[in-house]
């Protein structure tokens, strides 16, 4: 009797289509948020929350974003990580332009500025789909790549062509720049990433998400419905580069703390973020964290944690381990279980529901 239903009736159709349907999920999100705001920065120690905690919440941010687009509106990007790259240049900018803006706030909106660069980009979806999308989605990521170097006034002109992270504070406690903290940084970062995870929730809920759903089963029948293709598609493409964009100056501000952006925001980046949804599951929030937290945590336990219990483990080995392991489950879960882990996780909550009775 670990994951029962019986007795939450449903009395409309707002309480049926609501996030949490039932009492345990809901317990459950509760009590995962208990630990990582409570237990996590009590216990945990400052390696823990920078190498693994941090990174696990930036790469959940753009994998929502690339989930949006692809796992629920069924267009194909490759280019992720040069609209985190847009993100991290307009906060980089805005800061050096307001000082006196929090930037938070800027990471925020550094967003909008993504997203009109993805909107820019997936005009062309509405005549092209697949490969051919995911090519002019690549072009994309070389264009803006190149734009990061050549353009020096995008990191103001500095011999180094580095992203200078400034001390920034809230409350006079600071959030960014040498002083900060790893809590610190950390409480912004997971609220930041609760505030969206709970907004692409309701999106994804309701109407926007039912036509991101019905242009992704069959655009052709979706129109026909009344659903308007290029208004959705290029809306999930907004939606999807304003959640990079803000993983992406998250990254630069909240975990580097600068540096060289045209390296962290190649093409490398985004098929890593491709493979986080593909593991996780597409067309799931679940799944993005899923695929965010083994991906981004995965090399940090082969070469910390595998050396910790006696097993030594060269960096470089390490690193060759981390790429065949997601490749062996990239293809593992194309053919056996296309919907990632968040389908096995809702298998084992099938199974509790009907749990200790066969079926």
């Amino acid at each position: 009797m670990f994951y029962r239903e019986a007795g939450q009736y449903k009395t409309s159709y707002a309480s049926d289509m609501a996030v949490f349907p039932i009492r345990q999920d809901l317990i459950g999100v509760l009590l995962i948020l208990a630990v990582a705001y409570a237990a996590i920065p009590a216990f945990a120690s400052d390696f823990f929350i920078s190498s693994v905690m941090i990174p696990f919440l930036v790469f959940s941010l753009a994998a929502i974003g690339l989930n949006v687009l692809t796992g629920y509106t069924g267009l194909i990007s490759l280019g992720t990580g040069a609209f985190m790259g847009v993100g991290a240049y307009a906060c980089y900018k805005l800061t050096t332009i307001f000082p006196g803006v929090n930037i938070i706030v800027w990471i925020v909106v550094s967003g909008f500025f993504s997203a009109a660069v993805g909107v820019v980009f997936g005009i062309p979806s509405l005549r092209i789909k697949g490969f051919y999308l995911a090519v002019a989605t690549l072009a994309a990521q070389f264009f803006l790549q190149w734009c990061f170097v050549r353009i020096p006034w995008l990191y103001n002109y500095n011999a180094s062509g580095a992203i200078e992270v400034a001390q920034r504070t809230l409350f006079d406690i600071p959030i960014t720049g040498p002083r900060a903290t790893p809590e610190t940084r950390y409480f912004i970062l997971l609220t930041l990433v609760v505030v969206l995870t709970w907004f692409a929730s309701n999106l994804v809920h309701g109407r926007i998400g039912r036509a991101w759903m019905a242009v992704r089963d069959m655009d052709i029948a979706a129109e026909l419905m009344g659903i308007k293709l290029l208004d959705t598609k290029l809306l999930a493409f907004a939606v999807s580069s304003f959640y990079a964009g803000v993983a992406g100056a998250a990254m630069m501000f909240l975990w580097y703390g600068g540096g060289e952006a045209s390296d962290a925001f190649n093409i490398n980046q985004s098929f890593n973020i491709l493979f986080m949804i593909i593991i996780g599951g597409l067309g799931s929030l679940l799944g993005a964290f899923f695929g965010a937290a083994f991906i981004s945590t995965l090399p940090t336990i082969l070469k910390f944690g595998l050396p910790a219990i006696g097993i030594p483990l060269a960096g470089a080995t390490a690193e060759h381990l981390t790429h065949i392991l997601v490749g062996g489950l990239i293809i593992f879960f194309l053919i056996v279980e296309p919907h990632g882990l968040a389908r096995l996780w809702q298998i084992g909550k099938q199974k509790l529901r009907m749990w200790p009775f066969p079926y």
